[in-house]
């Protein structure tokens, strides 16, 4: 069963609001192994809703509508849902003394706005939800399934969860699952994976590859359907095996294993705890490893010398007139680790931009030091300001991870 999503609000399209909404109907499609082709996000105009809702019904055997059945004079769904249907709008009595018994057990008087939310298209079944005032509606037209929730997230899941999905399984019939496998890489390129693994992914439907690239890591989803999620997971095995014997150790983590999870794990085995040095991050890289809880076993703390003149009078850098190179990363880590008592220190220097420092903008210079060696290594990023020092604290990370583990940059 194709099942299509449609959010509906002008806040979504200005960027006011996140989309949050869709992403929870995806993963709730995916989990019972619905195939949704499309997603639509329409803004509040009665036309373009009931065409959006036109378009889906031509092209998907169940529609989703998310918000637009509030009671204010912009809440336009279930108009457009009769216009698109062609049916008539009918007005529920029941529901209408239940929006008054509603405000009334609260202490409240009801706008009369209110009662709109007691219209529905004509043979529209309303859905009780007990997290508001505005039911769900489901509707079977042509042989199409269209259901309306409310955009509130809260409701919005409720009947999603508790109405939807149930009646949609109920309809296809397959009993089948989606189960997906990320593979978290870092230090090839994205076109370098996809031409290293491009076999795999021409050859491959059941199970699925997919490459996502995101804050300077690639990852690599595996997707299969079946009728248990143990069955499908022994489709994505297989495949699995193959990828990581092309790729090997650039293959850090899987599924929720973020790096800093990676790291901490790494630091445990070891019984080790890591400090900061910052200059161009100006803290990212402790920021990011004090995200998880209970970090303060691993994590000691941090010092950030953006002024040249700090990293000589806190860390001990003996020549600050230039300060964008190994030797000064080195310096950084180093006295980082005595100053916190750590044993492992990472420290990052650089040029974030626009305008260059010593070197070009986008000169990165990470220093890794640990009981058993210290070294740095000078990269080159691109992008804005922004985009620099997110990939430089990424990288950061993933180089200290080989460093604790020994593997030194892959030497």
């Amino acid at each position: 069963m194709i099942v299509e999503v449609i959010a509906v609000g002008t806040e979504l399209l200005l960027g006011q609001i996140v989309n949050s909404n869709a992403s929870f109907v995806g993963a709730a499609l995916a989990e019972k192994g619905l195939d949704a082709h499309f997603q639509q996000v329409v803004g509040d105009n009665l036309g373009r809703v009931a065409q959006s809702i036109r378009t889906a019904m031509d092209r998907s055997d169940a529609v989703i509508i998310t918000g637009g059945i509030g009671p204010t004079q912009d809440d336009l769904t279930r108009e457009a849902v009769c216009e698109a249907t062609g049916l008539e709008m009918e007005y529920s009595d029941e529901y209408a003394q239940h929006l008054r018994e509603w405000w009334s057990q609260r202490g409240r008087d009801m706008p009369e706005s209110n009662l709109r939310q007691a219209q529905h298209p004509s043979g529209a079944v309303l859905l009780d939800n007990p997290r508001g005032t505005a039911p769900g509606l489901s509707l079977d037209h042509d042989g199409t399934l269209i259901f309306c929730v409310p955009g509130v997230p809260e409701e919005m899941q409720y009947l999603i969860k508790t109405e939807v999905i149930p009646a949609l399984t109920s309809r296809d019939g397959s009993e089948s699952v989606l189960v997906s496998r990320l593979l978290r890489t870092w230090g090839r390129s994205e076109s370098d994976i996809a031409e290293v693994l491009d076999d795999l992914y021409q050859g491959s439907t059941n199970p699925s590859v997919a490459f996502l690239a995101s804050g300077g890591e690639i990852k690599i989803r595996l997707s299969a359907k079946a009728h248990s999620s143990d069955d499908a997971g022994q489709l994505i095995a297989p495949l699995e095996v193959k990828i990581r014997q092309r790729l090997g150790s650039s293959i850090f983590g899987v599924d929720d294993e973020t790096i800093e999870i990676v790291l901490f794990r790494l630091l445990e085995e070891r019984k080790w705890r890591i400090g900061t040095a910052e200059s161009m991050t100006g803290g990212m890289v402790a920021s990011k490893l004090t995200d998880l809880p209970g970090s303060s076993r691993y994590f000691a703390g941090g010092v950030v010398a953006y002024e040249s003149q700090l990293k000589q009078s806190l860390l001990g850098v003996d020549d600050v007139t230039e300060v964008v190179n190994e030797r000064t990363a080195l310096a950084m880590a180093e006295a980082a680790r005595d100053l916190l008592g750590v044993e492992v220190a990472v420290s990052v220097t650089g040029s974030a931009g626009p305008e260059p420092m010593e070197k070009p903008a986008g000169t990165v210079v990470v220093g890794v030091a640990t009981p058993e060696n210290s070294m740095a290594r000078e990269l080159r990023m691109v992008g804005d300001r922004e985009r620099i020092r997110t990939y430089a604290t990424t990288t950061a990370l993933h180089l200290v991870r080989l460093g604790v583990s020994g593997d030194w940059w892959g030497n």
